[in-house]
């Protein structure tokens, strides 16, 4: 009766996967992203985007499990606040205002990446990361990484993708 479905379970897995891939401290180190709430929240945005797009292609079975992670992902964020301090009241205005800004970078973010728009892609992250007019070198790199990682996770078998995905390698971006 109180039994997780799979569907639930991977999305779960694949969250966690998400998660630790946006941590990694090249993003941070390396790559010019500020180590802020808001700048993880959009490396969270754009690993869970890239994921769903993967499990999108799989038909019904793919369908489930990202709405899944998408709802988890959700949970997450509405955690988070909890545990930032944010009171009872005002965790349902900071989730509308987190959610418009979520569905708002997951589109132009899928749109780019759907488009093949690694220049479009760049001035998104730049002035949602970095609140740069322009696309910086960094998030020309960031764009980068996201096309080979979207190219990976498209060149995996959805069952590989659900256990443990295999991300491209970010790189330093050119001086």
């Amino acid at each position: 009766m109180f039994k997780t479905r799979p569907s639930r379970q991977a999305a779960e897995q694949l969250y966690a996967a998400c998660a630790a891939q946006a941590r990694r401290p090249v993003f941070y180190t390396h790559m010019g992203v500020p180590d802020r709430i808001d700048a993880r929240f959009e490396l969270y945005t754009l690993h869970v985007l890239l994921v769903l797009l993967r499990l999108r292609e799989e038909g019904q079975k793919g369908a489930d499990t990202a709405q899944d992670l998408f709802d988890t992902y959700v949970s997450a964020l509405d955690n988070t606040l909890r545990e930032l301090g944010v009171g009872d009241v005002a965790v349902g205005k900071k989730m509308r205002r987190l959610g418009e800004a979520m569905y708002g970078r997951m589109s132009a973010y899928e749109k780019a990446i759907l488009a093949g728009d690694e220049d479009t892609l760049a001035t998104a992250l730049g002035r949602n990361i970095l609140e740069a007019d322009e696309a910086t070198p960094e998030m020309r790199a960031m764009a980068a990484y996201a096309m080979r990682t979207r190219a990976s996770l498209a060149d995996q078998p959805f069952e590989n993708v659900l256990a443990a995905p295999a991300w491209a390698e970010p790189m330093q971006a050119a001086a």
